[in-house]
């Protein structure tokens, strides 16, 4: 992997403005920002807390994460649940009757199906307890601490965790109205009751409610949220663009050399079977200039090609206690230390969650950012990416918005003093991830490890 972040590197197209000034690297959705210490050795610090359980990932997989209403289509969530547990079960040979719980997260849930379903499928006793958790955009996230709760505890060893999500077929429901009067109709006992409740039927009570990828108290979708962000910290189409392609074009040089690991092949039914995301989609910035903004119209500067697309997938998870994991021979790809999660402004700061949860888990940890040798943003819109950048670089932002005295980053100076980081330039250094999306958020930390 060090080898490939320095040769993408060293040829980056002369035109990213972005790509100069950070050294990021980003990976499907994903962008990652490579840090170092200045030019001086720092020391290791040890993060094992006294009286509480190293956690470990041992590995974790997913499926080939798919454009929405393409080959996934036809299936149901509990399908892809399936395929990313066998996937696990398969790449570490752990013994099923060995896991002592399963929690998967979704987002928007298929009503006939829980993730026991998907466990049974797998193979898994149907003793072996299981429960979905959602939390908007990190629901497998949710998943993974949830699991780490269980295991510190001492009421589990071992946990699989995961998330799992189908846009392509979400749950639409009746109208208020037309729900209304199927319960009253339902209810009702003679052929009188039943002949009231139908007569008040009127044609409006069949139009359904359509879903809507928004925030209840704002109504705004996230898209709309990351164009206005984009203004507030002036952010241009321009480096929107150039962001997004070299995002993509990493993510393809990944796909194409063999370096996404985590995904597992999936059989659909039918159908082929998927080996590779089909949305990595590297085009060109003169295309890319001719999309019209998808959100805020006509000025807006979020586009289709600079942001992320509706997912179809599942991933996975093994995690143990590292007592637990070395004595069933287990290498451990990765340590899970701590974790923040933090709430702001739905409105005005819903995509800055990674401006305020950096700094709060560095603090937890008793760590700085000297300590970090890479930290990971989930690039959900170009726009989001490049102005929480910008928030975390500000210092008048952290005085007035975060109560701090200074910026959270300093790495640009450090990027430009020291181009060429790589995660494996540092074993088992501290990484601090900032995932976001229902299915994707596990499939960052198997890959950590790596």
């Amino acid at each position: 992997m060090t080898s490939l972040l320095t040769y993408t590197f060293k040829n980056l197209p002369n035109t990213s403005k972005w790509a100069l000034r950070f050294c990021m690297r980003p990976l499907s959705s994903s962008s990652q920002v490579q840090a170092a210490a200045a030019s001086q050795t720092k020391s290791k610090k040890t993060l094992a807390k006294p009286n509480i359980r190293n956690i470990v990932v041992v590995d974790g997989v997913r499926t080939p994460f798919l454009l929405s209403g393409t080959s996934y289509k036809d299936l149901m969530p509990h399908d892809l649940a399936r395929a990313a547990l066998s996937g696990l079960l398969h790449r570490t040979s752990v013994p099923k009757d060995v896991v002592d719980y399963i929690i998967f997260g979704t987002v928007i849930q298929e009503v006939k199906t829980s993730n026991l379903k998907a466990a049974l499928g797998a193979g898994f006793s149907d003793k072996t307890p299981a429960h979905t958790v959602t939390m908007a955009c990190i629901s497998s996230n949710q998943a993974m601490t949830t699991a780490v709760g269980l295991i510190a505890s001492g009421q589990c060893d071992v946990v699989v965790a995961g998330g799992v999500e189908l846009m392509s077929d979400i749950p639409i429901r009746h109208s208020r109205k037309m729900r209304k009067m199927m319960l009253d109709l339902n209810k009702a006992k003679t052929l009188a009751q039943r002949l009231s409740v139908i007569s008040k039927f009127r044609l409006n009570f069949l139009s359904p409610e359509l879903p809507a990828v928004s925030e209840f108290s704002t109504s705004e979708t996230m898209g709309h949220s990351a164009d206005r962000l984009a203004a507030a910290f002036a952010i241009s189409r321009e480096e929107q663009d150039e962001y997004a392609l070299r995002s993509h074009s990493l993510a393809k040089r990944a796909q194409d050399e063999g370096l996404l690991s985590d995904v597992v092949p999936f059989k659909v039914p039918g159908r082929d079977t998927v080996t590779q995301d089909n949305g990595i989609r590297p085009s060109s910035l003169d295309q890319m200039a001719k999309l019209k903004p998808a959100f805020i119209k006509p000025y807006g500067t979020v586009t289709a090609a600079n942001s992320s697309f509706l997912t179809d997938g599942a991933s996975a998870v093994l995690i143990m206690a590292e007592e637990k994991a070395l004595a069933m021979g287990y290498k451990p790809k990765a340590y899970l230390r701590d974790f923040m999660y933090v709430s702001q402004d739905p409105k005005d700061q819903l995509l800055l969650g990674p401006t305020y949860a950096t700094p709060k888990v560095l603090e937890k940890a008793g760590l700085t950012m000297n300590d970090i040798d890479a930290f990971e943003f989930h690039e959900a819109f170009s726009g989001q990416i490049l102005a929480n950048l910008k928030a975390m670089d500000s210092d008048w932002f952290a005085q007035n918005y975060m109560g701090r005295k200074a910026k959270v980053s300093f790495w640009l100076k450090i990027c430009l003093r020291k181009k060429k980081i790589g995660l494996r330039d540092f074993p088992g250094s501290p990484v601090v991830k900032a995932p976001c999306f229902h299915c994707t958020g596990c499939g960052f930390y198997p890959w950590s490890g790596n």
